[in-house]
């Protein structure tokens, strides 16, 4: 049966690690020293950034599979869970970990900011893949904090750590930017796939069980997070998937206005909408006319 744990301190976390606590609210870890251990379930209360040295291969990446042998951050924020499959025998964990309690924020700058880093709200399996020199970065920033936890804790030791804390997150929102780059092709693909599953959407049943398809519906389906799935659409679109969304209604409206003798009524029920006077004014909202001005001027 798989074991499950729940992490609501920092010290909790440190004894399954096998490491001293040092700070409360604050630890950094280097999980080669932990015990062999076999897969779990593992709650946590914490916010964790870990870094995995990926000696196995491929990773899975949404659909796609990479091979990325520098590195993999993954971002844990508290009520999220992380689990550890097929690990039926026991084995050494490797790399390194950051984990802090949401009370290390309190009274500091990154206290108001740590919603604004979109990374905690993403998949694990949307991970970021570091380079060589990346990875190192992370590395230093660790250590650096590592230093100022064998220290004695004074009036200073909060904000001094949460600053470097804020470092690590807006480097890694550099990272994800580069990542959403380095992997254009990947992203583009999945922009297709994105107007494929639109596509077929408006030409289903789907309009009339579940009305017009939301940003969470189209992410869950390409099996991302929704906010990733934003993140790179408006990344690659330009557009936000919303928008795109909302094109996409527009494009096929019209389509269906200008080919057919369908009433707006009936329209509006194959778009997902349920009463025809909200798709007449989304309608004239994107366009600038009625559903039956644009069929009468066309």
């Amino acid at each position: 049966m798989e074991k499950e744990y729940h992490f609501q301190s920092i010290a909790e976390y440190n004894a399954f690690n096998n490491h001293e606590t040092n700070h409360p609210l604050v630890s950094v870890l280097d999980f080669s020293k932990a015990k062999e251990r076999t897969g779990s379930k593992m709650y946590f209360d914490l916010y964790c950034v870990f870094l995995k040295d990926v000696k196995c291969g491929d990773l899975k990446y949404g659909r796609q599979y990479y091979d990325y042998q520098e590195g993999t951050l993954v971002f844990i924020s508290p009520g999220q869970i992380l689990e550890v499959e097929n690990k039926i025998d026991y084995y050494q964990p490797v790399g390194h970990g950051l984990v802090f309690h949401p009370d290390m924020l309190l009274g500091t700058n990154l206290g108001k900011t740590i919603g604004e880093y979109g990374f905690f709200s993403y998949n694990t399996n949307e991970a970021l893949h570091l380079s060589v020199k990346e990875r190192q970065l992370v590395l230093d920033i660790f250590s650096k904090i590592n230093v100022e936890l064998q220290q004695s804790v004074d009036k200073h030791s909060r904000k001094v750590i949460a600053s470097s804390i804020e470092l690590l997150f807006n480097y890694c929102d550099r990272f994800y930017d580069r990542q959403f780059i380095t992997r254009e092709i990947v992203n583009k693909g999945v922009i297709d796939q994105f107007e494929a599953l639109l596509n077929s959407y408006f030409t289903s049943e789907n309009p009339y069980t579940i009305g017009f398809p939301s940003v969470a519906y189209c992410a869950d389906q390409l099996h991302f997070s929704t906010k990733y799935f934003g993140d790179l659409v408006k990344k690659e679109s330009g557009t936000t998937a919303q928008e795109y969304i909302q094109n996409k209604i527009i494009e096929v409206a019209k389509n269906k206005i200008y080919g057919s003798t369908k009433t707006v009524s009936e329209i509006a029920q194959e778009l997902g909408f349920k009463y025809s006077q909200h798709f007449s004014r989304f309608f004239k909202q994107r366009v600038g006319l009625t559903p039956n001005e644009f069929r009468t001027l066309n």
